[in-house]
């Protein structure tokens, strides 16, 4: 299974955010800047997680983006619910004609279900907890 990228670059700027001291404001052009993506496509990202709380947007000459909640109460699996299109294959009778009688999509939806199980044991906290190397590659100040 392969995230969108829509999903790794939304997954990328929550970590990305929640390496930032407390209250920090970043810039939506930092984000796009540590990461290599296009500023379009990271403000379209930044739009769909602030919509669903996951970022805070603060308008005008000071402003800028940070985490909408603390990183110990973002579940990954839940962000992965919120942004990703998470139907494996098209089994709908009108594209598959096995459909009726085929049971390779029980097998993908528990293998979905496994997934999305393992996302849901980890929060955005144990990601960068104790995580250095991930502090330097970003270029974030350490927090205490």
């Amino acid at each position: 299974m392969q995230l969108t990228s829509f999903t790794d670059y939304g997954l990328r700027a929550l970590i990305y955010l929640a390496t930032l001291p407390e209250g920090e404001l970043a810039s939506i052009s930092k984000v796009t800047d540590v990461y290599s993506v296009s500023r379009n496509h990271m403000v379209k990202i930044i739009n769909k997680l602030g919509q669903l709380g996951y970022v805070e947007t603060v308008r005008g000459k000071n402003g800028g983006i940070r985490l909408g909640m603390p990183a110990d109460k973002i579940i990954l699996g839940d962000v992965v619910r919120a942004i990703e299109p998470l139907q494996i294959i098209d089994c709908s009778e009108s594209f598959c004609h096995i459909t009726p009688a085929c049971r390779l999509k029980g097998i993908l939806s528990a293998a979905r279900s496994a997934f999305l199980a393992e996302l849901d044991q980890h929060t955005l906290t144990s990601l960068i907890d104790d995580n250095q190397p991930l502090r330097v590659l970003l270029d974030s100040p350490v927090t205490e």
